[in-house]
């Protein structure tokens, strides 16, 4: 009887290990696992900048392109429009007030030429936004603009979570068109 016992539990030892793990957290509509929310604290501000400025000039070095550098006017233009995007609850190149990029670039004084805007509406981290950038052929080539120097790239997270990503590249001065 005794060993019986044993045996018993040991098979039903044995068969406990077998289960499928229980995920932990809530669970989707397709019974994955839901993602974490990625908070952006204020003291991770100047991080996340420069994470993303080291990011973007390893692309830019691996396709043989110059770095850029982060720049505070573009830095500003690319804040304004992040938290103007919220606003207006859509991502698009053009403000509330219907400035473009240029328009946007002008306004904080920047001497250089404006060459390209890329933007993103997400809940992903800012790594997971440049990779998803670098797979669209036209975000790509404004990121490995090679006439860029200077590089300005801001956020506004609301409370929800989700993120408004902007990054400006701008060249060197001279007319503010994109050519």
């Amino acid at each position: 009887m005794l060993r019986a016992l044993i045996l018993t539990f040991a098979v039903v030892l044995g068969l406990g290990g077998c289960a499928a793990p229980q995920p932990s957290g809530q669970l989707g509509a397709d019974g994955a696992p839901l993602p974490k929310v990625y908070r952006i604290r204020p003291v991770d501000a100047d991080k996340l900048q420069f994470r993303m400025l080291d990011s973007v000039n390893a692309l830019r070095q691996a396709s043989g392109i110059v770095p850029v550098q982060l720049n505070a006017q573009l830095n500003a233009a690319a804040a304004t429009h992040s938290r103007d995007m919220s606003i207006q609850n859509r991502p698009w190149h053009f403000g509330s007030d219907g400035s473009s990029p240029i328009d946007r670039v002008r306004r904080v004084g920047y001497s250089g030429t404006m060459l390209g805007e890329v933007i993103s509406e997400t809940y992903e981290t800012e790594l997971e936004t440049l990779a998803a950038w670098m797979e669209d052929p036209g975000t790509r080539a404004v990121i490995l603009e090679r006439r860029a120097v200077n590089m300005g790239f801001s956020w506004f997270q609301e409370q929800n979570g989700k993120i408004w990503w902007t990054l400006v590249m701008g060249g060197a001065p001279g007319t503010l068109t994109v050519e």
